[in-house]
C-alpha cells in the first residue's frame, strides 16, 4: 500500500488477510529440480507471494506498477498485472477467468514431464463460463492442473452467497470427475499440506486438482472499491480476529521460534526496503509515446505506421496539453 500512499499508482490491490491463504504454497515444490522447468507455469491473480518467492523483485513489483521504462508492461498495463517468461507464470489480466482455459492447454503440454500447472482463482471467477470450459477441458484430457481457489467471501462487492447456491466452490469438482481438497484458507500450515498433497496428485495421476482454500478479504477489492457500502464494521471485526498472519505470529511466539521485537523489526526493515525501491522507480524515465505501436505486429503493418505517424502529429500540434518530460523520445 506503500506504493499508492506515494501517489505514484492510480490503481494498487491491496492483499491483507487474503495474502496468506497462498503463502505455505510458495514452499511446494511445483518441479523435480528446477522452478517451473519446461513448461509448467503459473497462472496468478493476486498472489504476489508466489511470485516473490519464485525470483520476481521488489523493483519487478515497483516498476510495474509506476509503469517506468524497467516495467514488465512498459507502460501499457494496469498496475499489478505482473508477468516473467522467464519465471514462467502468465501475465495478469483485468477479465475475470480468462487465465483458466490457458491453463487447461498449458496443462496439456506438460503432460507426462514430472511438472504441473498451477492456476489461481477467486470465487467470483469460478461463476464466469471460461472456468466451466476450462474445468472440463482439463477432467476430460487428464492434464495435471491444480485449480487453487481463493474462496474470499466477495466478487469485489458481491457475496459468495448471491453468487451461487453451494456451499462454496468444491463440491463442483464431482461434476468434473477432479479430485478435491477444501482447506481453511486462514491455517498456513494445513494449507502447505494441503497443497503438497495436490501437487503430488497432480502428477503422479496426471490428473486436475480442485482445492479450495476458505479465507476472508480483509480489505477493499482495490483503490477504486470501498467496503464499508456493502459490508459491516462488525463483520470485518469478526473475520480479522481469524486474519492468518496474525494467528501463525501467535504460533511462531508460542512456540520460541519467534518474537513480538522481531516481528515489529522486520515489518520495519520490510516497509523501509519497499519505500526505497519506490523512491528510485518513481524517479526513473517513462516509456516512449512511440513505443506503445511496438511488439504487436513484426514488422509493423502499414495501418499501424499510419497511427503512429497521426499520434506523432497531434502530440506536435498540441505539446503543451501532453506533459512528457519524463518519457524518453
Amino acid at each position: 500500500n506503500d506504493i499508492v500512499y506515494s501517489q505514484c499508482a492510480y490503481f494498487y490491490m491491496s492483499r491483507p488477510a487474503v495474502l496468506c491463504a497462498v503463502l505455505p504454497f510458495h514452499t511446494v515444490r511445483l518441479t523435480a529440480g528446477v522452478v517451473l522447468g519446461g513448461m509448467a507455469s503459473l497462472f496468478v491473480d493476486r498472489e504476489i507471494g508466489v511470485l516473490l518467492h519464485r525470483g520476481y523483485t521488489l523493483p519487478d513489483f515497483v516498476n510495474q506498477c509506476v509503469s517506468n521504462i524497467h516495467g514488465h508492461g512498459k507502460g501499457r498495463q494496469v498496475p499489478v498485472h505482473y508477468g516473467s517468461p522467464e519465471l514462467k507464470f502468465h501475465t495478469v489480466s483485468s477479465p475475470l477467468a480468462t487465465q483458466m482455459p490457458q491453463a487447461s492447454g498449458a496443462g496439456y503440454a506438460v503432460r507426462n514431464t514430472g511438472n504441473c500447472v498451477v492456476c489461481f482463482f477467486g470465487e467470483g471467477a469460478a461463476s464466469e463460463g471460461d472456468a466451466h470450459a476450462a474445468f472440463n477441458f482439463a477432467a476430460t484430457l487428464d492434464v495435471p492442473v491444480i485449480w487453487w481457489c481463493r474462496n474470499n467471501g466477495y466478487a469485489i462487492s458481491t457475496p459468495s452467497s448471491e453468487q451461487y447456491r453451494g456451499d462454496g466452490i468444491a463440491s463442483r469438482a464431482a461434476g468434473y470427475g477432479m479430485d478435491v481438497i477444501r482447506v481453511d484458507g486462514n491455517d498456513l500450515l494445513a494449507v502447505h499440506i494441503a497443497t503438497a498433497k495436490a501437487r503430488d496428485a497432480a502428477v503422479t495421476n496426471s490428473r486436475p486438482v480442485m482445492l479450495e482454500a476458505l479465507t476472508y478479504r480483509g480489505g477493499d477489492h482495490s483503490t477504486s472499491d470501498d467496503a464499508s457500502a456493502y459490508r459491516t464494521d462488525e463483520e470485518v471485526i469478526h473475520y480479522n480476529a481469524q486474519n492468518p498472519i496474525d494467528r501463525m505470529l501467535r504460533f511462531l511466539i508460542a512456540q520460541g521460534y519467534y518474537t513480538n521485537e522481531e516481528d515489529a523489526a522486520h515489518r520495519k526493515l520490510v516497509r523501509d526496503d519497499v519505500l526505497a525501491v519506490v523512491k528510485v522507480a518513481e524517479k526513473e524515465p517513462l516509456p516512449s509515446i512511440d513505443s506503445m505501436f511496438d511488439d504487436v505486429l513484426e514488422p509493423m503493418p502499414p495501418h499501424l505506421q499510419k497511427q503512429q505517424q497521426e499520434l506523432r502529429d497531434h502530440l506536435a500540434l498540441y505539446r503543451k496539453e501532453y506533459p512528457t518530460s519524463r518519457r524518453l523520445d
